[in-house]
């Protein structure tokens, strides 16, 4: 029986909200029209849009003694021809075309822990959340689309640097879109030995000193889509990840595999 997560800061997960608003906001481009109704046109250059909802999330933590989380998140989305704002990630797009997408990131990441996150926890110095700074770009053609995502702790907590490479690609079933992935993240040696290892003055008995090293995850998952009206749509998202071996072998980890679902409704002005 999953034990149910201590209370944690009231801050959105980030890779929660910017993966579901990513998925609302591709839903225009991807939602195919009814054959009774025309798709909505698409908005000139200089148009700012918005849009709102409310996420539900629940997901497993890969520490020790945590359980899962389950969280209820406004959203909130906003672009325009030279910002896109999803949740607690912001783009400077420095190349927005139709097959090509290149930006400058930042994004706001809750991946910390507090020592009263779990009685294994207890002793450990707290990790802190992080606002990280990078790239990203997105190449898209008939089949799917392959994205990768450079990010740099510019908060300067972990001092460390992670990868990710995402490819997905979009099917029909009627009016529902559905979005198998696969992704891969590499994580380097300080990221890893930030928030998995352990120093001297944390050890204890059953928690030795752990010294991080760089780690490659899989991720793989699917995104379910369904517009109810032309400015509204609701999405499910389910995920897996395969924590890489470096991670596993802290003595923090108990698990080999993290899950995440995440059920979200957006209104888009």
């Amino acid at each position: 029986m999953t034990t149910p997560a201590p209370h944690r800061r009231p801050v959105s997960i980030a890779l929660s909200i910017a993966l579901s608003l990513a998925a609302a906001s591709a839903w225009a481009q991807a939602a195919p029209p009814a054959p009774a109704a025309v798709a909505p046109a698409a908005p000139e250059a200089t148009t700012a849009t918005w849009g709102a909802g409310l996420l539900l999330s629940a997901e497993v933590s890969p520490y020790r003694g945590v359980g899962s989380e389950v969280r209820l998140l406004p959203v909130l989305q906003f672009e325009n021809p030279w910002v896109r704002v999803f949740g607690p990630v912001i783009d400077l797009k420095l190349h927005d075309a139709e097959s090509r997408h290149l930006a400058l990131r930042l994004r706001y990441a809750d991946t910390g822990y507090e020592a009263k996150d779990s009685a294994f926890l207890a002793g450990m110095a707290e990790r802190k959340n992080s606002v990280w700074l990078g790239a990203k770009g997105e190449w898209r053609n008939g089949i799917g689309q392959l994205s990768g995502e450079w990010l740099a702790d510019a908060s300067g907590h972990s001092k460390g640097q992670q990868l990710k490479v995402v490819a997905e690609t979009l099917k029909h079933v009627g009016p529902v879109g559905i979005v198998p992935r696969l992704g891969l993240v590499w994580q380097d040696r300080k990221y890893v030995d930030y928030h998995f290892g352990v120093d001297a003055s944390e050890a204890r008995a059953g928690r030795e000193v752990h010294a991080g090293k760089a780690a490659l995850s899989t991720e793989i998952g699917v995104r379910l889509l369904h517009r109810l009206a032309p400015q509204q749509s609701v999405f499910l998202d389910l995920s897996a990840t395969a924590l890489g071996s470096a991670i596993q072998d802290s003595p923090l980890v108990d698990r080999r595999w993290v899950s995440a679902a995440r059920l979200g409704y957006v209104y888009r002005f």
